[in-house]
């Protein structure tokens, strides 16, 4: 009997000491934007996932779009003794001040998927080339019109996104640059004539507001049969409020625009194999997730991190050693491979 007890007792005491080895690695917050959009939902999970398997503690917040909320979140994360900071930001240049007190406490800080702005607190920047998404965008365009070669003039419209999220502007700058020359060639007609980024832009990237903007667009310029090539979203929510009021405006499969999109959203993905969305960009948050957890070990281990542009990303204060991923777009033709194949959906969550 003494034995026994002794044993369940060195027992554990192992575990014990394997639980406080576990959390001794280090604890990591993780501040998401919102749970109302599939990405960050994801970005989130693989987050805290792949930070767990490799050891560390993870908190893990969502704030609703709600900057007072992610700043509150923030204050408590570093309050609770984290010893990085990951943070995909709801207003990018509202964060100044919770992030001073993170840097007086020697917090790094990982801007993730969204550049920090207006502050020297951030360490480093970890995303996807987001000037490279919207140029894919562009060129599928470009090539679904044919508008290198085609006679006859095509008309598209513009949806962009959030005007607080600074990466919104590099989509669309990223698509402006390659459609740009052929509206001034008199090849691309805007009948709304909004290409400035403040007419296009989506407040929150809100599908409701894209929406009701299309159905405004189309009252005004489309109501009467008017062709209707292409619309260039930046993103799956925009392109999902655009789609929907087509859809309800009566337009057809055979005579549906160019819709692109980004995010590989499950309800977009739908209406690619249905034919409604031509194509979305795919960023595999399992490849960004890795690479800050890759940043974050290099951080906790008294090394640089691996950086790939230190040129591009300037937050108003100073450039941040950025790492980039490279995106990719997946179609009717490819998301098999991309999409399935990957293990990113099942064939189920497709609807398949």
């Amino acid at each position: 009997m003494k034995k026994g007890l002794t044993i369940l007792l060195t027992l554990l005491l192992v575990l014990a000491m394997s639980s406080v080895a576990f959390a001794a690695k280090g604890k990591i917050g993780v501040a998401m934007p919102t749970q109302s959009l599939q990405r960050w939902n994801q970005d989130g999970a693989n987050m805290k996932a792949q930070l767990e398997a490799v050891g560390y503690t993870v908190d893990l917040q969502y704030a609703n779009n709600n900057v007072a909320t992610q700043i509150s979140q923030l204050e408590n994360m570093i309050l609770g003794g984290v010893d990085v900071l990951v943070i995909a930001s709801i207003d990018g240049s509202a964060l100044g001040t919770v992030l001073e007190t993170a840097k007086l406490e020697g917090i790094p800080v990982i801007a993730y998927d969204r550049l920090i702005m207006e502050t020297d607190a951030v360490t480093y920047y970890a995303t996807f080339d987001n000037y490279m998404v919207g140029t894919i965008q562009g060129t599928y365009i470009r090539d679904a019109l044919k508008l290198d070669t085609r006679e006859e003039p095509a008309y598209m419209e513009f949806f962009g996104g959030s005007p607080d999220d600074n990466n919104a502007r590099y989509f669309f700058g990223g698509a402006w640059d390659v459609i740009e020359p052929y509206i001034k060639s008199g090849k691309v007609i805007v009948p709304s004539g909004q290409t400035a980024f403040e007419q296009i832009a989506t407040m929150n990237w809100d599908s409701a507001n894209a929406q009701a903007r299309m159905d405004n667009l189309i009252a005004a310029h489309y109501s009467a049969g008017q062709r209707l090539d292409a619309v260039l979203c930046s993103n799956d929510s925009t392109a999902l409020g655009v789609t929907n009021s087509l859809k309800g405006a009566g337009f057809e499969k055979d005579n549906f625009p160019y819709i692109t999109g980004q995010d590989c959203d499950i309800a977009n993905v739908k209406n690619i194999l249905a034919g409604y969305q031509s194509m979305s960009i795919f960023k595999d948050t399992r490849t960004l997730a890795a690479q800050v957890v890759k940043m974050v070990e290099a951080i906790m281990s008294g090394e640089e991190p691996e950086i790939n542009n230190t040129t591009d990303y300037h937050n108003g204060v100073r450039i941040i050693p950025t790492y980039l991923c490279e995106p990719v777009f997946a179609d009717i033709n490819n998301y098999k491979e991309l999409l399935i194949d990957s293990g990113y959906y099942t064939p189920d969550q497709l609807g398949l």
